[in-house]
């Protein structure tokens, strides 16, 4: 690992972390608070993708639905309006609403072919995006003079990546230039992220093996076409398997390249200092 010991984590002039965990769990939040402190450089993998490696697909996407109202079309045409996401660091609701849910068009549902299309052009831009960290840790000091760099990575991470393959071309590159730090959730955290979800289910990015079976599985089980799916019903379904799914995965990327800490005491850190004990003391316990 980058750094092997807790001592070399606390005279480190450069602190470099990546954290990985299910959506909900802390990432971002963390990374705020880091980067508010003035001294941590804050890369948001999610918003990395919908800006430099979804943007068009996005605006493409809103333009085809604006074309099919003939006042938006024409001013369109003529170049009188234009049409682009607004994708912020607290707003990535624009890569979502691209990724869509499979189902019934009636409901909002994507066609399956088209939504598998979709997934794939996510997967493709996040393992990019992914890779460019390096670029921009050495950007963030070169460039803006931060000397410390937190990832802030997508729910996803651990669908692209072969964990029980220790020279998974992805997490080496990773752990090469950065402190990989799961937050690790308990049974708790999983039934309450199962009960945020069902609130306000949001379209999430799957490995396509789990995709193509958890889907014939839906088919199968309740019995319908392709094109009555409830999309939402469907994500619902889903996503508790999802997290059953990728639980071992981070586990295993943790063990090989990485460290654990627990979301509650990650929830617990409220400065940089508070970060970089939690940090010293897991590594010292390992």
């Amino acid at each position: 690992m980058l750094y092997s010991s807790a001592d070399d984590w606390r005279r480190a002039p450069r602190k470099r972390v990546l954290f990985f965990a299910m959506s909900g769990l802390g990432k971002t939040h963390v990374s705020r608070m880091l980067r508010d402190s003035g001294e941590w450089f804050h890369y948001s993998i999610d918003y990395r993708i919908g800006t430099r490696y979804m943007g068009e697909y996005i605006a493409d996407n809103a333009k085809a639905h604006a074309m099919k109202v003939p006042f938006l079309r024409d001013l369109l045409m003529t170049d009188s309006i234009y049409i682009g996401s607004n994708i912020t660091f607290e707003n990535l609701a624009p890569v979502s609403a691209y990724l869509g849910k499979p189902g019934d068009p009636d409901k909002g549902g994507l066609a399956y072919g088209e939504y598998t299309r979709r997934q794939a052009q996510f997967r493709t831009a996040e393992i990019h995006a992914l890779m460019d960290t390096a670029y921009f840790i050495d950007r963030a000091e070169r460039l803006y003079g931060y000397p410390h760099f937190v990832c802030d990575t997508g729910g996803s991470i651990c669908e692209w990546v072969d964990p029980d393959d220790a020279n998974d071309p992805l997490m080496t590159e990773l752990s090469q230039n950065t402190l990989m730090v799961w937050i690790r959730g308990d049974d708790a955290h999983t039934e309450e992220l199962i009960r945020r979800f069902d609130r306000a289910p949001k379209p999430m990015s799957y490995q396509p093996e789990f995709l193509d079976r958890v889907w014939q599985d839906y088919l199968q089980q309740e019995g319908v076409a392709e094109d009555h799916v409830d999309p939402d019903a469907f994500i619902r379904w889903t996503y508790a398997q999802a997290l059953a799914h990728r639980q071992p995965r981070y586990e295993k990327m943790a063990d090989r390249w990485g460290i654990t800490v627990a979301a509650d005491d990650m929830a617990r850190v409220r400065t940089a200092t508070d970060f970089d004990s939690l940090i010293a003391d897991t590594l010292a316990a390992r």
